[in-house]
């Protein structure tokens, strides 16, 4: 398998080469150059399978160079820090099912990819004799989740930029509470877009990425998005074989289209998917591109789910890159017109291309207090304000003759302040967060400047 930019600026590279660029050379981001298929046959063959066996097939789909023990190494200390048996079980709940992504150590669903993107790393490293420093940004989840997936490790320094006080209590304290040496927490005056944007400058600036030795966490970085595409074929084997289903719907609260990807990738595969329902908070970009094709910036707006208060959504161009026939030329022209106009708008047949593999919706802080409310009344079910927003687009969308699987992608206990407002009780505190907020901190506030971060990682690179 080898892998190809979407801008069509780079020579076909391998699946580790392309974990080790992150962001591709030319600017672009990574895709295998075909997809594999799976027959209905493939897809018999893996309802019985425990998760770890069931990535180990999809993901042998994708990488080669390294041998089926080590992959089967890798995984397996990937997801035995999970909490539960399956990894990512699915539970009904009352009219739908719920794929529980939160069962890793920072209670998020990136746990699911950045424990086996660390793992994945220092096993690159060490194969190679190199150092790497990492380099991301994060609305809330992927950097606790990237700084729990590489925290300690040799040969490799980390650095994560979240925006100041726009993130939960929670999701700030499991970063910085984290004061391992090869740890840097680092809170921009800014929005997460910022972040996002000064990470990709930086990554484009190849001298100062080949010297620093930078790699890519965020949703970029390909192998992040390869290990989600596992868990939507164990959630459809799961509830096929409750229910004998031909086909279902995944809801997915998304902002920055990497979820929901994975969920596209495995779509093309083959899974049989109806639709992938795309729920949005106010930040409703995505929305309104599959709604209208209108995919234009407006400003980011502070909700009760801030891991979907993004404008700029950097796993759109994944998606562009199918859209306009895998013709790199015309990603490069759409990339460069948004880049000036920070707008793209699409005809009606590429829309009516759009809606055949995706519906969408988005809901308003109201909205997501009482779907929380609302669905605790009904099923004793606890919510996060991020899930939330997945189910109530999910029920709007779907018709009621194929089971409806919404991601639920964060504990609850992480946004305990909308949960406390939606059922009057706080939700219950996992023993991996109580106490947290008496353990030292350690953390960097620094002004959104590209110089300022460039600086900052210099200086304390390995």
């Amino acid at each position: 398998m080898q892998y190809i930019s979407t801008r069509g600026g780079i020579q076909a590279i391998s699946f580790k080469e392309a974990v080790m660029m992150g962001l591709a050379d030319d600017g672009g981001l990574l895709l295998p150059k075909t997809i594999p298929q799976l027959n209905a046959s493939d897809l018999a063959s893996l309802t019985d399978l425990t998760y770890p066996e069931l990535a180990r097939r999809i993901l042998s789909l994708f990488i080669e160079g390294l041998s089926p023990a080590d992959l089967e190494d890798i995984i397996h200390r990937s997801y035995g820090s999970f909490d539960h048996p399956e990894v990512t079980p699915v539970v009904r709940q009352g009219d739908l099912y719920i794929l529980e992504l939160f069962h890793g150590p920072t209670l998020a669903f990136k746990d699911v990819a950045l424990q086996f993107l660390g793992n994945l790393f220092e096993y690159l490293l060490r194969e190679r004799g190199e150092k790497m420093n990492i380099l991301g940004a994060t609305s809330g989840d992927t950097g606790s989740a990237a700084i729990y997936g590489v925290r300690g490790k040799d040969n490799i320094h980390i650095f994560i930029l979240h925006p100041h006080q726009k993130v939960s209590l929670i999701q700030e304290l499991q970063m910085t509470t984290v004061t391992d040496a090869n740890v840097f927490n680092l809170a921009i005056r800014g929005t997460f877009d910022d972040g996002q944007r000064m990470v990709k400058e930086i990554f484009g600036d190849l001298e100062f990425k080949n010297r620093l030795y930078l790699g890519a966490v965020n949703s970029i970085n390909w192998a992040r998005v390869l290990a989600q595409v596992v868990y939507y074929f164990y959630a459809f084997a799961r509830v096929q074989k409750e229910t004998g289903c031909v086909e279902v719907y995944f809801s997915v609260p998304t902002g920055n289209f990497g979820d929901i990807f994975a969920g596209y990738i495995a779509k093309r595969m083959g899974l049989p998917v109806r639709r992938l329902i795309l729920a949005t908070n106010e930040n409703d970009i995505l929305a309104r591109f599959v709604d209208r094709g209108d995919y234009s910036i407006a400003e980011v707006v502070e909700t009760p789910s801030p891991s979907m208060d993004i404008q700029l959504a950097s796993n759109f161009e994944r998606y562009l890159y199918y859209l306009l026939d895998e013709n790199p030329a015309e990603v490069r022209r759409a990339m460069t017109e948004f880049s000036q106009s920070g707008r793209l708008n699409f005809d009606a047949s590429l829309q009516m291309r759009v809606t055949r593999d995706f519906l969408s919706g988005s809901a308003t802080r109201a909205e997501t207090i009482a779907t929380i409310r609302d669905f605790h009344q009904k099923t004793g079910y606890v919510l996060d304000p991020h899930s939330a927003i997945g189910v109530k687009v999910g029920l709007q969308k779907a018709a009621g003759d194929c089971p409806l699987i919404c991601l639920a992608t964060a504990h609850p206990a992480k946004f305990g302040d909308a949960v406390l407002e939606a059922t009057g009780t706080p939700p219950v505190m996992p023993a991996s967060l109580q106490g947290i907020e008496l353990r030292p901190r350690r953390c960097e506030i620094i002004d959104a400047d590209t110089e300022a971060i460039r600086r900052f990682v210099t200086e304390h690179s390995c």
